[in-house]
């Protein structure tokens, strides 16, 4: 699991870089089991991100994120990956 925070003021480059970020994400369609952002109440803001990723290891994690064009271009604050085990996935039990 990777948790991204936006850095303030940066929402500008969230919607300049979005169309990169959303090929890379489809190039990586295999990888991902959910992503999204982190949006305000009304949803008209976005403030990062999460990603639950089907990966071996944590060096997959650490490259994928590296390689997301928001993180190339140097939007985010803060990023966390978490390891995460699915227990539950679209309604059925994983372990």
């Amino acid at each position: 699991m990777i948790e991204t925070w936006d850095k303030d003021g940066h929402h500008d480059l969230r919607l300049e870089v979005r169309d990169r970020h959303l090929a890379y994400l489809d190039a990586h369609e295999q990888s991902l089991l959910a992503c999204g952002a982190k949006l305000s109440d009304d949803g008209s803001f976005a403030s990062g991100g999460l990603y639950l990723l089907d990966v071996d290891d944590r060096d997959e994690a650490q490259s994928f994120i590296q390689n997301d064009p928001f993180h190339e271009a140097g939007l985010f604050q803060r990023v966390e990956v978490t390891r995460w085990r699915k227990a539950y996935l679209a309604g059925k039990r994983e372990i």
